[in-house]
């Protein structure tokens, strides 16, 4: 062991050791290396896991790991409770009778919500969603992903009852908020569920079909709207509300029954827990090799890395060292998802009809936009199926994006009497930019924040990037209702003008900022933010995790190696 090396002995050629562990299965005598054989196992499994990892192609990954693919697709579903109740509220704005329950007549004659209470239904949700994901931070590190969601989720039964029994706005307030609780920590643990079961062959995948998620409860929320609108009572919008109760019994049953994420068993020293749900993950398949030992250890190596280069795993963990940067660049990838005009295309449906267009067209084109939301998501997995990475994709979609707001803004220029073209012409230009924003940034984003964080401070890393979120929307949400008001500000079309601007100024940051993970292990992200490697030399960089010492944490380590002994005497013992 170790322990029983003379102090001179400790220090090794370095070239030595990484020869050692390239060769064969096997290990040298102990006196040869200052670390024990179970922490050299450790190392040489967790370089054997992330080789067949590099090569192992998609659909490898998909036939390997079946299982975990329909786990991450069925609590990522979660997403869609959000998408369904925010399509509805925005919806709802340009729906008569909900207007002529909670809003006031203006004296046109016309029943609208106010600015004041459009912007404080919408920041309801989001302050409640603050709270729901500083309270993952800390809830879903202690007692695990399932727990946390299952919680969630008869926490949103309860809640639903307030939006179905509502008799004013302040009850849609109290409820908006309260719904945005566990809202908050559905939009973290499905993105940190999906990266932390699959391996990097699909990574990008699974975390960015919680955008599909979001349309498809997007397009059912407008498909029920387009459904009440022949009538004229008060279930037209009492009925959209109690079908929120058809989301939740049948997920957490579904949750219930799904196994924990290895990558969190291992950070809790449960390794042996941490194999079996990782064998519940995976299927039989000898075309890749799959070894689940050696898997296990690269979990082990990549979390002892991580308490190397991370001092705590606190929030403010995630303002220290190289942690600083990675905080920085999730927090501004989510940023601009909004600051892109996302906000704007939010209020579609309202926006249409103050444009000109009748309420069945705006609800028409508004399906139309959520339609595009989900089959986004299908065309930027196909992009990145050709080999487009994340950054690129990101970066050339604000372009794009950029492109079709100053094209709306331009719009509001057509003379009152073609007003019925240009409110038509306005119409096609938001299905353009909503192709662009889920062929790029809408989805994309999923994957970058998933990816760019590390393991240890994921949770909390994307709490704080997600409330970034949270807070521009909030101010979005403000601004954006006066804009389109036409007893406010009555911007119309000259809103595209405004967050054009915004949406260059994301551009120059994303080219300086964002790096490009894609294809990189957990570990090798690690190394390349800790030598500061520039967001455009990200791709271009080689870097071998094992190449040098990394100072393994021993106690990380020291965990696997207890159970591995326990494990290699309990083999003897059926031996004998």
């Amino acid at each position: 062991m170790a322990a029983d090396h003379a102090p001179n002995q400790d220090v090794i050629d370095k070239s030595a050791a990484a020869g050692a562990l390239a060769g064969p299965i096997h290990f040298p005598p102990k006196d040869d290396l200052a670390h024990t054989k179970s922490m050299n196992e450790v190392i040489h499994n967790a370089r054997s896991a992330t080789d067949k990892e590099h090569k192992m192609t998609l659909w490898q990954g998909i036939k390997l790991y079946p299982k975990a693919v329909g786990w991450s697709l069925l609590i990522s579903t979660c997403i869609a409770m959000e998408g369904y109740d925010v399509c509805l509220l925005s919806n709802f704005y340009g729906f008569k009778q909900f207007n002529r329950k909670y809003g006031e007549q203006l004296p046109s004659g016309e029943w609208q919500v106010p600015a004041r209470w459009q912007a404080g239904l919408s920041n309801g949700a989001n302050v409640g969603e603050v709270i729901g994901l500083f309270i993952n931070g800390f809830v879903s590190e202690r007692f695990g992903y399932r727990y946390t969601v299952m919680t969630c989720l008869v926490l949103i039964i309860g809640f639903t009852a307030i939006f179905f029994t509502a008799q004013s706005v302040i009850d849609l307030q109290v409820a908006e908020i309260l719904c945005g609780i566990p809202w908050g920590v559905f939009q973290t643990l499905t993105i940190t569920y999906a990266s932390e079961v699959c391996p990097v062959a699909l990574r990008g995948y699974l975390t960015t079909y919680v955008n599909f998620c979001w349309g498809l409860g997007q397009v059912i929320g407008i498909g029920v709207i387009k459904s009440m609108l022949p009538r004229t009572d008060e279930w037209a919008y009492r009925i959209p509300y109690a079908l929120q109760w058809m989301w939740p019994v049948p997920l957490l049953i579904g949750i219930f029954l799904a196994p924990e994420s290895p990558w969190w068993l291992v950070r809790k020293g449960r390794t042996e827990e941490a194999k079996k749900s990782l064998l519940r993950l995976t299927s039989t398949n000898k075309e890749t090799d799959f070894d689940a030992d050696e898997t296990i250890s690269m979990m082990v190596h990549t979390t002892a890395l991580e308490e190397k280069i991370t001092s705590g795993a606190t929030y403010w963990d995630c303002f220290k060292g190289t942690d600083l940067r990675r905080t920085e660049i999730v927090c501004m990838v989510w940023a601009i998802q909004n600051l892109s005009g996302n906000s704007f295309s939010g209020y579609s449906t309202y926006f249409l009809e103050q444009a000109g267009l009748p309420d069945y067209k705006a609800y028409d084109f508004a399906l139309g936009q959520y339609s595009i939301n989900m089959a986004g998501v299908f065309g930027a997995w196909f992009l990145m199926s050709l080999g487009i990475g994340r950054r690129s994709l990101y970066l050339y979609g604000l372009c794009g994006l950029c492109s079709m707001l100053f094209i709306l803004g331009f719009l509001g220029l057509v003379p009152h009497e073609h007003k019925k073209e240009a409110s038509l012409a306005t119409g096609a230009i938001m299905l353009v930019w909503a192709l662009f924003y889920q062929l790029s940034v809408g989805t994309v984003c999923y994957s970058l924040v998933a990816e760019i964080s590390t393991r240890r401070l994921q949770i909390k890393t994307v709490v704080l990037g997600r409330n970034l979120y949270n807070v521009v929307g909030i101010i979005c949400s403000v601004l954006t209702p006066y804009m389109l008001n036409p007893g406010s500000w009555n911007w119309a079309n000259f809103t595209g003008f405004f967050w054009a601007g915004i949406c260059f100024l994301c551009i120059i940051y994303t080219y300086f900022r964002v790096p490009e993970p894609s294809g990189r292990s957990f570990a090798e992200l690690d190394l390349l933010f800790e030598r500061g490697i520039s967001a455009r030399n990200f791709a271009s960089t080689e870097v071998d995790v094992f190449e040098d010492e990394v100072g393994l944490n021993k106690e990380v380590v020291g965990r696997y190696e207890e159970k591995m002994e326990g494990s290699v005497r309990h083999d003897e013992k059926l031996e004998g």
